[in-house]
């Protein structure tokens, strides 16, 4: 199992750097080497400001969002640290604004991490995120993994 992983989280896919500072550097791979558009931005690109990270992404899915299911995975150091998964799109009385878009339409929304208030310890970290048109978690619409490299304590 962790030899599979550790392939996923290294196959090499279309890529993109979005973050850099004396303290914090993020960026993102595919999961496939197949063509996305995607673009993610956060600001403030610091670990040190105690501030919340303010997020926008513009994405076109390969797909229509009438369910969908999202699973992260967090990797600190090489180990599994954190994992979990939460259904933001149902096809009931949805309440975000990505839900029931279509294939191929583009979906632009800005958001608030909150995670962001949790301090993390200097190293290396892999957040793959997984997001899934249905609940069973077989029918994959992205997989992104996120590099995430944290070059201070903020504590």
């Amino acid at each position: 199992m962790f030899e599979f992983v550790f392939f996923i989280l290294f196959t090499p896919g279309v890529s993109g750097f979005f973050c850099t500072s004396s303290d914090l550097e993020l960026s993102y791979t595919f999961c496939d080497s197949s063509s996305h558009y995607f673009k993610f931005n956060v600001t403030p690109c610091s670990m040190l400001n105690k501030s919340v990270w303010y997020a926008a992404v513009t994405w076109i899915p390969k797909s229509d969002v009438t369910f969908l299911k999202i699973v992260f995975t967090v990797w600190y150091e090489g180990a599994r640290a954190l994992q979990w998964g939460e259904v933001l799109c149902s096809g009931t009385d949805d309440e975000y604004s990505l839900c029931g878009r279509l294939k191929g339409e583009t979906i632009d929304t800005e958001f608030d991490i909150k995670g962001k208030r949790t301090l993390f310890p200097k190293g290396h970290y892999i957040v793959v995120l997984q997001a899934f048109s249905d609940d069973s978690e077989k029918n994959i619409i992205t997989c992104l993994n996120f590099t995430m490299i944290v070059k201070q304590d903020s504590f």
